[in-house]
């Protein structure tokens, strides 16, 4: 796949509707999670790192060691997919981890959790989507157990090697065993689209164009 490209020819919306036509209709996280700006998009192949929930922390033990081996094995255009069951308090993900990720050309994070050093990532303009904002460090509160393992976020099925596409309407997330077929199907449905747009624009009846495309 050629991610840049998918980057500027696709869509959450286009994506969506395909899954749509395939019989997928639960590919789509609620609206809780959102870019930290509106101008990003999140695009790539799932790493599924899962984290527990806390309640202190053992000087003995290093509560980061699976954090970083995951952020540290990320290959260009992986997405870092965090689940922490929407416990807002573990902020999986901040600026030094954005900047390890951006150094391996890695296509984003993804968590629904919270994340923190807003200001910094969106200077760098990485792509992170998150279901809260907020300055709490993970330790204490979090630790990542394992990853590359099936997991659930906002009510989909996420696994490492899925596809994950995000953008200011929507994150959604295609299977591995579909994603090609999903791709292929999404790009010819978005260049349908934009010749129903022109028709729009040169006057033609939404009737006449949806009766000739089948799109709306």
């Amino acid at each position: 796949m050629d991610f840049q490209e998918l980057k500027h020819t696709l869509y959450s919306a286009v994506i969506s509707d395909t899954l749509d036509s395939m019989g997928y209709l639960n590919q789509v996280l609620s609206s809780g999670i959102r870019p930290l700006d509106d101008s990003m998009i999140l695009c790539g192949l799932a790493r599924v790192g899962i984290y527990m929930k806390i309640y202190h922390d053992d000087e003995k033990v290093n509560v980061y060691e699976h954090e970083i081996a995951l952020i540290d094995s990320l290959q260009p255009n992986e997405v870092a997919v965090l689940l922490c069951h929407q416990h807002h308090e573990i902020a999986p993900w901040g600026e030094l981890l954005s900047t390890r990720s951006q150094y391996l050309k890695a296509g984003g994070c993804l968590t629904d959790g919270s994340v923190r050093d807003v200001k910094r990532i969106r200077h760098m303009n990485f792509s992170v989507f998150a279901g809260n904002i907020g300055p709490l460090d993970s330790k204490h509160r979090g630790k990542l157990m394992w990853y590359d393992v099936p997991g659930k976020i906002h009510g989909v099925d996420v696994n490492s090697g899925d596809f994950v596409f995000g953008d200011v309407d929507g994150v959604v997330i295609v299977p591995q065993k579909i994603k090609a077929e999903v791709v292929g199907k999404a790009l010819q449905k978005a260049q349908e689209e934009n010749q129903v747009r022109v028709m729009l624009e040169n006057g033609v009846s939404l009737a006449k164009a949806f009766e000739r495309h089948g799109i709306l």
